[in-house]
């Protein structure tokens, strides 16, 4: 059987649901020598793209794990051809074929750990073959696991080793990746001021080059969130557009993140027609789904001042909202300030009022509410004593300063200092 006819058998055999088959007719076609015959090259690669493919749709992470290796062993025997013309196509095909291989694991869930192995292993091999420039887009791809299983000193550490590499062979497209990557790392690790420079270097080092659609994207949304933590809201927001328009003019999954961001800014700038108005939009109709029907939820507890809604929203949609470290820390701060709001609100008529009653009309846990009190007298929120024994606050009116304690006070001192001074001239007359 020839590989053309193997690879029509076996996309047959997979259109039929017939694994074994299919899986049989591919490792066929890898088990035999290409030589030096280019068309054999190329049904090898396409049947090691399909059956990693295959192995991805039907999650199997350990077979993938291994066509990985299987793919390096035969790109090693394929360098061994000395011919031009075989090596100029090896070169561009182990590049692409071990990046497209890889790429397939990220569809697959729970499979980080086993990524970042076989993306290590890539790196070995890459290194022992002297490729260079394979090895650092491995890396780079190293870099981007490790952030998203929060390894970030481990990132941090490849991202210094790579930036030293990169500013040496002057390679912008990739040193703009990595310079990115450094920002989120810092910013994971609220070292804010590093994180802005960080992006501010790799806004310089795009300028200096073709900037792709998707790495912009990026760049404007990293900008948005760094805005954000400095509650420059309206400046966040206009990146967020800018990102957005990147992500959907390339259909990119991120599209959706960019307008949950863009919606958090509206809210948090307390403008409840803007956000009605950007959920009556288009984009908001195109990535309809949980993400943005959690959003709409969160933005009608602000907008009516509920701190019940607000916890239930939390609550019904926990995953859409709870999963993106940036939604999260910013609905903390919301949720505090709504919390605050609305205990004012209730003790304001009262000089004394039971903390149970309090509870009650907010709905939440009286420790709870008990708790957050405390913490508002504290920070002199309101002025007040908490009795404990009895389950009362006691609210007192906020202390006026007496301006005829302040001006004695300041009389006194202008005296002590007049005293001071005739002593001086005392002394030293006598």
């Amino acid at each position: 059987m020839t590989a053309v006819t193997a690879l029509e058998s076996a996309r047959a055999a997979t259109k039929d649901s017939d694994l074994a088959k299919a899986e049989h007719l591919y490792k066929e076609i890898l088990s035999k020598p290409a030589g030096t015959s280019e068309k054999a090259i190329a049904d090898q690669e396409i049947a090691l793209y399909e059956l990693g493919a295959l192995y991805r749709d039907h999650k199997k992470i350990t077979e993938l794990e291994e066509l990985v290796r299987l793919s390096r062993s035969i790109m090693s025997g394929l360098a061994k051809s000395k011919l031009a013309k075989i090596s100029q196509r090896l070169g561009m095909l182990i590049g692409l074929l071990v990046r497209t291989l890889l790429d397939l694991f990220s569809t697959v869930p729970d499979s980080l750990d086993t990524q970042i192995r076989v993306t290590k292993e890539s790196i070995d091999w890459a290194v022992s073959e002297r490729r260079n420039f394979l090895r650092q887009s491995l890396e780079t791809r190293l870099v981007s696991l490790y952030i998203q299983s929060s390894a970030y000193y481990d990132a941090l550490a490849l991202i210094n080793t790579l930036l030293k590499e990169l500013k040496r062979l002057d390679d912008k497209m990739v040193l703009v990746e990595v310079e990115l990557f450094e920002s989120r790392v810092y910013h994971a690790l609220r070292n804010i001021p590093k994180s802005r420079a960080a992006l501010s270097s790799a806004r310089t080092s795009a300028n200096a080059i073709y900037c792709p659609t998707i790495m912009q994207a990026n760049l404007d949304m990293q900008s948005g969130i760094l805005h954000a933590e400095d509650k420059d809201f309206k400046t966040a927001f206009s990146y967020f557009v800018e990102a957005l328009e990147g992500f959907s003019s390339q259909e990119d999954a991120r599209a959706v993140s960019v307008l949950k961001y863009m919606l958090l800014c509206k809210i948090m700038l307390n403008l409840n027609d803007d956000v009605h108005s950007l959920l009556g939009g288009k984009m908001a109709q195109k990535y309809a789904g949980r993400d943005i029907e959690a959003m709409k939820a969160v933005a009608s507890a602000h907008s009516n001042r509920s701190l019940k809604e607000f916890e239930d929203a939390l609550s019904t949609y926990h995953t859409e909202l709870s999963s993106d470290p940036i939604i999260r820390s910013h609905f903390t701060a919301l949720y505090d300030t709504l919390l605050e709001q609305n205990l004012v609100r209730v003790i304001e008529p009262f000089s004394c009022v039971e903390i149970t009653h309090v509870a009650e009309v907010v709905g939440l846990d009286t420790r709870q509410v008990e708790g957050k009190l405390s913490q508002m007298i504290l920070d002199k929120v309101f002025y007040g004593v908490l009795d404990q024994g009895n389950g009362w606050l006691t609210v007192f009116d906020e202390p006026r300063e007496d301006a005829t304690y302040v001006a004695a006070l300041n009389t006194i001192k202008h005296m002590t200092t007049v005293v001071d001074l005739l002593y001086e001239k005392a002394s030293k007359l006598n």
